[in-house]
């Protein structure tokens, strides 16, 4: 598929809503209506179909996230990948929508089928395999546990971008962005590649949503490891971020925003290149600085 393609930045149906509003400018507040646009903020439940040990069909309730529709089934697998609950593109037959339509068009329920024969780590399924930043427990405990869950060596890729390259990249992102631009309440994740061109582009009102949508997009045409990309998100690194790109195979991060602490650790001990506050003209490197040129 095309790069153009990839990048998909016409605005989903659905993913803004228009509101009656009053706007107050220069003191005052306007007494004729007017209309804003707003992205849209919806639940969203995905459930595993997969096959029991005498060959019948069986359905798991995974996960319930508010999201911005649109990529839906980039999501839904892209969730599933980065979770660890599947390991390749090949585990999932097909991905379907389930329950009835609501008036506005909406369905917000998919149903993830795997592909006969592929197992499901049911306790995998009662909790997300890392220990999130902010629940108390020790941070090395969170990098260990995806370290057991990793599959690629991002350290040892062989991936190069300028830092002219890179300053190029906030904007080029921002100007990809069809409903942030419409709304100003979206975050994104974009893939870029070694020329700092962002390849590939998804929106969401959930930092962790735009991501999965991301690389549940690349899983599905079959290109992850993501070795020979970048990714930009539009806000801050956090931990959890910096484990979805480590799942995906990333070789570097950058931010918009800051980084958190266990981000940092996260990406020195896999060796990912982690740049925060990134600028046209300035930003800072957090690790593995030698793939910046």
């Amino acid at each position: 598929m095309s790069a153009v393609a990839d990048l998909d930045t016409t605005a989903p149906r659905q993913a803004t809503r228009p509101f009656e509003i009053r706007r107050f400018r220069r003191g005052e507040l306007g007494t004729a209506d007017d209309a804003d646009l707003v992205a849209t903020e919806e639940p969203f439940e995905i459930r595993l179909g997969y096959s029991r040990s005498d060959g019948s069909r069986a359905e798991e309730p995974v996960s319930i996230t508010m999201r911005t529709p649109g990529h839906d089934e980039d999501l839904a697998v892209g969730f599933l990948f980065t979770e660890g609950i599947i390991r390749a593109g090949s585990d999932v037959q097909r991905v379907v929508t389930r329950g009835q339509q609501a008036a506005d068009g909406l369905i917000n329920v998919v149903r993830v089928e795997l592909t006969p024969g592929v197992a499901v780590d049911f306790k995998r399924l009662e909790r997300n395999f890392y220990i999130s930043s902010s629940c108390g427990v020790c941070g090395k405990a969170s990098i260990d546990a995806v370290a057991v869950q990793g599959q690629y060596d991002v350290g040892a890729t062989d991936f190069h971008i300028s830092g002219a390259a890179l300053g190029q990249l906030p904007e080029a992102l921002k100007t990809k962005q069809s409903v942030f631009e419409q709304t100003g309440g979206l975050h994104a994740s974009g893939l870029f590649d070694a020329a700092g061109a962002v390849v590939a582009l998804r929106e969401d009102v959930g930092r962790h949503n735009a991501l999965d949508k991301l690389i549940g997009h690349q899983l599905l045409k079959g290109k992850i490891p993501l070795s020979n990309n970048g990714i930009i998100v539009s806000g801050r690194a956090s931990f959890e971020l910096m484990q979805k790109a480590k799942m995906a195979g990333v070789p570097l991060v950058a931010a918009v925003g800051a980084p958190s602490s266990l981000a940092v650790g996260l990406a020195r001990e896999f060796g990912i290149t982690l740049v925060g506050f990134l600028k046209a003209d300035r930003f800072n490197v957090y690790s593995r600085p030698d793939r910046i040129r």
